[in-house]
C-alpha cells in the first residue's frame, strides 16, 4: 500500500526529450498516458509537465538543476532511486505550484469538498494518493467524516472551522496520513483517526498547545503532549464504535471495552497518561445513557467526551485529572 503523496526528487539532468524517453513513454506503455502543459505557471525558472494517464492516475513533474516528480501512479524506473519528501520539504514554490495543481484538479473532480478550502488542503497528500483517494474522499462523502445523523456539510464545516486556526499545520502530514491511504473504505478506523481531530480540539478549546505522536524511551507512541502554561500532559485517544451490534450492546459497556484494548501497552507503560474516550460515534439516546450513569472505563484518569458537528463538545472526568478541561465544555 503507497503511502501520502510525496515528492521524487532527482539531482540528475533532464530536458523535454528526457522526460519523453525515460517518464511518459514507460507509461503510456504500461497503462496509457498524456503529456500535457501545466494548468499553472511552474516556479520561475522551472519547466513544468502534467502527466494524465488513461486510468486516471495523474503526474506532475517540474526542473531546473534539480528534478520534481509528484505522482500517484506507477514510478517510472528513472525515479526508483530518488528520496521522497513531502510538501515542506521541497523548494516553496514548487511546492505551492504542484498544491494548486491539485486542488484545481480537486474542484473539478470533487467540489463539494473542494469549497471546504483549509480541509481540503491538509487532507490533499491522502486526497490524491495512489491507493487512498476514493476511499478518504468517500468517507467524507457518504459518511459524515464518522458522525452520526449528521449531513456531510455539517461535518466538513466541524472540520474546516477547526483545521483553519492552523494549530495542526506544523503536523499536516503526520495527521492527514492517520486517515490511511488504503483502497478499502473502513469506516470504524477513520472515525477512530477523527477522534484524535476531535481530541485535539478539545484540548486546543481548553488553551493547551498540542503536540500529535509522542515517542517515547519505552518503545510506544502516544497520540498528543498537551501544554499549558509551562505543564505539560501526555494524551493517549480511543474511540469506542456504536453498541448496538457489538457484543458490548450498552454505551458503557461499549466504552469500556475499547479503553480495556489499551490499558495493556501504552497506558500500562505510562500510568500518567490520560485517556481521552470520544464518543461521538454515539446517538443522542446513547451518549445520554452514558452521561446519565457517568460510567467509568476501567482506567483512570479518564476524559469520556463526545463532538456534535455545530462545534459544541460535552462530556466528563473519571478520576484524578490533571487537565482543566472545563473551557471546552468538559464536567470535572
Amino acid at each position: 500500500m503507497a503511502g501520502p503523496l510525496r515528492f521524487r526528487r532527482s539531482h540528475d539532468q533532464w530536458d523535454r526529450a528526457r522526460l519523453r524517453r525515460d517518464l511518459y513513454e514507460p507509461l503510456n506503455a504500461s497503462i496509457g498516458a498524456q503529456l500535457t502543459t501545466p494548468w499553472f505557471k511552474p516556479p520561475h525558472g522551472y519547466t513544468g509537465r502534467r502527466l494524465e494517464m488513461d486510468n486516471g492516475d495523474r503526474a506532475l513533474f517540474v526542473w531546473d538543476d534539480d528534478a520534481f516528480w509528484l505522482g500517484n501512479t506507477q514510478t517510472p524506473e528513472a525515479l526508483w532511486r530518488t528520496e521522497k519528501y513531502d510538501f515542506t520539504e521541497v523548494p516553496y514554490p514548487v511546492s505551492r505550484w504542484a498544491q494548486r495543481e491539485l486542488l484545481a484538479e480537486l474542484e473539478l473532480q470533487d467540489p463539494w469538498l473542494a469549497r471546504y478550502e483549509h480541509l481540503s488542503w491538509f487532507f490533499l497528500p491522502v486526497f490524491f494518493s495512489k491507493d487512498g483517494r476514493e476511499s478518504t474522499r468517500t468517507f467524507f462523502a457518504d459518511h459524515a467524516a464518522g458522525f452520526p445523523d449528521a449531513d456531510r456539510d455539517a461535518a466538513l464545516g466541524f472540520y474546516e472551522r477547526f483545521l483553519s486556526t492552523g494549530v495542526l499545520d506544523d503536523y499536516r502530514y503526520t495527521m492527514a496520513a492517520k486517515l490511511g491511504t488504503s483502497e478499502r473504505l473502513d469506516r470504524t478506523r477513520m472515525s477512530a483517526t477523527m477522534a484524535e481531530f476531535n481530541a485535539a480540539k478539545l484540548l486546543t478549546d481548553a488553551g493547551y498547545a498540542v503536540r500529535p505522536e509522542i515517542e517515547l524511551d519505552s518503545g510506544y507512541a502516544l497520540d498528543f503532549r498537551a501544554t499549558r502554561d509551562g505543564e505539560s500532559t501526555l494524551v493517549e485517544v480511543t474511540r469506542p464504535s456504536r453498541p448496538t451490534g457489538r457484543a458490548a450492546d450498552t454505551p458503557a459497556a461499549a466504552a469500556r471495552e475499547t479503553a480495556l484494548s489499551k490499558t495493556d501497552g501504552q497506558l500500562a507503560a505510562h500510568p500518567e497518561t490520560v485517556l481521552f474516550v470520544d464518543c461521538s460515534s454515539f446517538r443522542d439516546d446513547e451518549w445520554a445513557a452514558l452521561t446519565g450513569e457517568r460510567s467509568g472505563v476501567g482506567y483512570r484518569p479518564a476524559v469520556v467526551f463526545r463532538a456534535r458537528p455545530d462545534g459544541s463538545i460535552a462530556g466528563y472526568c473519571d478520576g484524578e485529572e490533571p487537565l482543566d478541561l472545563a473551557a471546552a465544555g468538559i464536567d470535572p
